[in-house]
């Protein structure tokens, strides 16, 4: 499995036990406070849980970083948690900085294209909070549409199942 994606301005890896420090520091902040990690506990086994699924399945959410730095500015990829009803395409955009330049909509994208290429998935969702506008919008940017139809997982209730298209339903 390839550990690692390119794209024009974006390298894509495995999650390092380096990167926790931005990823503590990300649910701290009001931005993190989405995610309902509410203590450095919890914010620890969350990010315990992203290098595990790694070495459990093989595969997992990307560390983003910018070509010519190593530092994670987001994690954004394929997400399946035996709980989760679905797979699921995730994304948190950890650096501030990089919000509205279009960097989490391209390792989004590159992201959904590996997991219907490579991982061979047939279908792929993001579980979004109702008040997460920002995810909405990338969401709804890569193609995406509300399944009101569909169940988030259990510890994510309330939130709005976002189905992504298929790759030859995009235009």
């Amino acid at each position: 499995m390839n550990h690692s994606l390119q794209t024009a301005r974006l390298i894509l890896r495995q999650p390092h036990a380096s990167d926790w420090p931005a990823f503590r520091e990300f649910m701290a902040s009001d931005r993190g406070a989405l995610f309902g990690h509410t203590t450095e506990g919890t914010a620890w086994r969350s990010f315990a849980a992203e290098l595990g699924h790694w070495q459990i399945f093989g595969f997992g959410m990307w560390a983003v970083t910018q070509r010519g730095s190593d530092a994670i500015v987001a994690l954004i990829g394929p997400w399946c948690p035996p709980d989760w009803p679905e797979n699921e395409i995730g994304w948190m955009v950890l650096d501030p900085a990089i919000e509205g330049t279009g960097i989490a909509h391209e390792a989004a994208k590159a992201s959904l294209m590996h997991a219907f290429t490579a991982l061979g998935w047939t279908t792929a969702v993001s579980y979004i909070a109702p008040d997460n506008t920002r995810s909405a919008a990338l969401a709804a940017r890569l193609g995406a549409a509300p399944d009101h139809a569909a169940t988030p997982p259990a510890s994510y209730a309330g939130q709005v199942v976002w189905r992504h298209p298929l790759p030859k339903d995009l235009s």
